[in-house]
């Protein structure tokens, strides 16, 4: 006689609880460990498959849907689902849903790693939910071109449209994508831009000593087409060269939002924020193309702006109006500036160099306004100046559908 399969564990169902940082939802497993799990939404009941437990907390994958949380929805994208797009995280949320999760999660770094004792904060709703990216990098793997999958970060699906990129991004990707014959080969990602000259642009990375020799040929087929684009090289190790196309005096690989609006929005909130006095020294940290710079001269301002980007500060220095420019990491500079009576700083997402931080606090300006896109190492800065009681604390939806949040946070001086 054969073996008698010995009695299957039954599943246990679990209740997702809230999003965490980086959109997955948290539940609590059977012996207390934390689990992470992504796609699923406050009040579902699942099933889980793929449990890896960790020191401390778990990931997950749903292996049953047992019950709907209130706010799920179906998501808009096809490619969310039928390719587990890693590039939005949140589609499964409705609008307000959404929101919330991005208070909290503010809120929540802030209590947990910057130690201040704050309330989740109000969150400015955006524009539009859809159809607002001006920037999309596209991954090539295998001969597909388009984004990660979910946990796949070596791998890429081929994308048909992108429904958060704005609708001539779009299409002008539905058009590259009929053209892909044209495309350089060895092409290891492919950047879309719609630069604020309103030309588009197309920007290949490519390995060191490699070219695109049809670039001409696609430059003048989408021309054909109605597409006007400047098409660029990016060897790997090398500079940016414009190989085909249209010419724009805009910095094409210079870092600008994705959400020009709602970029729009948020720089002039932070520099009301920060309300420079007339003949005050301000610094406009990591202040890219200069338009905070621009706003606080208008307002009387003596500006010192530090940008690591030499062309960026090049194009600043062209458009816009007088002051202090310098191209150059900021914790490499902050010790020569003027001593500030306040500060504006926007640094990446990977926050502020500490360095820098300990800067900061020596210059000992009157405010700071700390506009940031990830709530961690906002908060981990903020932890970094316990001088600086925190007295505003505003978030911005500028990245709908996915789990990046905005947020400025206005700091005095105890």
């Amino acid at each position: 006689m054969g073996e008698t399969e010995p009695p299957r564990r039954a599943a246990v169902a679990v209740r997702v609880l809230r999003i965490a940082g980086g959109g997955d939802g948290v539940a609590r497993l059977d012996d207390g460990l934390t689990a992470f799990i992504p796609r699923t939404a406050p009040g579902d009941l699942v099933t889980l498959g793929q449990v890896q437990r960790r020191r401390g907390f778990a990931r997950a994958r749903v292996a049953e849907l047992l019950e709907r949380g209130p706010d799920r929805v179906a998501p808009l994208c096809p490619h969310y689902t039928a390719d587990a797009c890693g590039g939005c995280q949140l589609q499964h949320l409705s609008a307000d849903a959404q929101r919330a999760a991005r208070r909290r999660i503010v809120g929540d770094a802030l209590r947990r790693i910057g130690k201040r004792d704050v309330e989740d904060p109000v969150i400015e709703p955006a524009a539009a939910e859809w159809a607002y990216r001006t920037r999309l990098s596209l991954h090539a793997v295998n001969g597909r071109i388009g984004l990660r999958p979910l946990d796949r970060p070596d791998d890429a699906f081929d994308l048909e449209r992108c429904l958060i990129a704005d609708v001539e991004l779009q299409d002008l990707w539905s058009h590259v994508r009929r053209l892909r014959h044209l495309l350089p080969s060895g092409l290891t990602r492919l950047s879309l831009r719609h630069s604020r000259t309103g030309l588009l642009h197309l920007l290949a990375d490519l390995p060191a000593g490699a070219a695109w020799p049809d670039a001409p040929q696609l430059a003048a087929q989408l021309a054909d087409q109605g597409v006007s684009a400047a098409l660029w090289v990016r060897p790997a190790g090398g500079q940016l060269v414009r190989v085909a196309g249209e010419v724009d005096e805009y910095p094409a690989a210079s870092f600008e939002q994705v959400n020009p609006a709602m970029g729009a929005r948020i720089r002039n909130a932070a520099v009301a924020a920060l309300d420079p006095q007339p003949g005050e020294e301000v610094w406009d940290l990591y202040a890219g193309v200069g338009e905070t710079t621009a706003l606080l001269a208008a307002l009387g301002a003596s500006v010192s702006s530090v940008e690591l980007d030499p062309e960026a500060v090049a194009w600043a220095t062209r458009h816009g109006p007088p002051a202090r420019r310098h191209a150059a990491a900021v914790e490499s500079v902050l010790s020569m500036l003027p001593r500030p009576g306040a500060v504006i700083t926007n640094p990446p997402r990977t926050g502020m160099h500490q360095q820098a931080v300990s800067q900061l606090s020596a210059a000992s300006p009157r405010r700071i306004v700390y506009i940031s896109c990830d709530a961690a190492t906002l908060a981990r800065d903020l932890s970094r100046l316990p001088d600086y009681s925190l007295s505003g604390l505003t978030a911005y939806d500028l990245f709908p559908q996915t789990a990046h949040v905005e947020t400025v946070a206005v700091l005095e001086r105890a």
